[in-house]
């Protein structure tokens, strides 16, 4: 079944027209990567999926359902979560109470002034085996504006799993990292993501064709191809666009 569909999705800022009619289909449990020169529309096309922009014209679907007009809260309690480029947590809040905040909506715990966080039992055991399969469970009362930038990434991939959500969206999740950190987080994305969908916009190839299972190369706003990370290497076209520049800049 399908997770995640888009149907001639466009999106214009004024007379500008960013995105130019993206159709894309993505299946239940597929690891699938967005790539693209800069300018794009990739991060767009993420806010167009999430809710944050709202699409001019087309039709987004999330597991059959439309979403196209729906809020981003809405779209992530039908099961859609998402990281961002930036790091996007709460600083003064430990990484134990980061997660912890996501987790209570899906938990069944609403707006309340009556209840007590430290009596939320279920939220902090999930809150605790999150921090766990992310390897922060020794930083659990670190606030997270003192880990260092990898742990925060962790943490925010954490943050995204922990409502519960089926369809996750990374945002450049290695953006700024060593080559031993990106390495770590690879790892950590595809133990934290298996079973469910994911859908990422990376600009580190060897990241892409390590974990993608299948790869969609997005420029001036359209899908140039879509296919298997053999088929997207092999494609001319796509050479030409995106991954023959990416090879030069390699050498320089």
């Amino acid at each position: 079944m399908t997770a995640l569909a888009l149907f001639d999705v466009r999106k214009s800022f004024g007379r500008t027209e960013i995105i130019r009619g993206v159709d894309l289909s993505v299946p239940r449990g597929e690891r699938h990567a967005v790539i693209g020169p800069n300018g794009a529309g990739k991060s767009t096309l993420f806010n167009l999926i999430s809710g944050r922009f709202r699409a001019s014209s087309g039709r987004i679907e999330l597991n059959g359902e439309e979403i196209t007009a729906d809020r981003p809260y809405q779209i992530n309690r039908k099961g859609l979560a998402r990281s961002f480029q930036i790091t996007n947590l709460f600083p003064r809040m430990s990484a134990f109470e980061n997660v912890r905040c996501a987790t209570l909506w899906s938990l069944g715990h609403r707006y309340s002034c009556w209840k007590r966080l430290s009596r939320l039992a279920d939220a902090a055991e999930r809150a605790d085996d999150v921090l766990q399969r992310i390897g922060l469970h020794h930083r659990r009362d670190a606030l997270a504006g003192t880990l260092t930038y990898a742990e925060q990434r962790a943490l925010e991939i954490g943050i995204t799993i922990a409502g519960g959500a089926q369809l996750i969206l990374l945002d450049e999740p290695t953006a700024g990292m060593s080559r031993s950190e990106s390495d770590r987080a690879v790892e950590l994305i595809r133990r934290v993501t298996e079973g469910r969908t994911l859908v990422m916009v990376e600009h580190d190839m060897s990241v892409v064709f390590g974990l993608a299972d299948r790869i969609s190369v997005l420029v001036y706003g359209q899908v140039l191809a879509t296919g298997t990370p053999a088929e997207i290497r092999a494609n001319e076209a796509v050479q030409q666009a995106y991954l023959g520049t990416m090879d030069a800049e390699a050498e320089a």
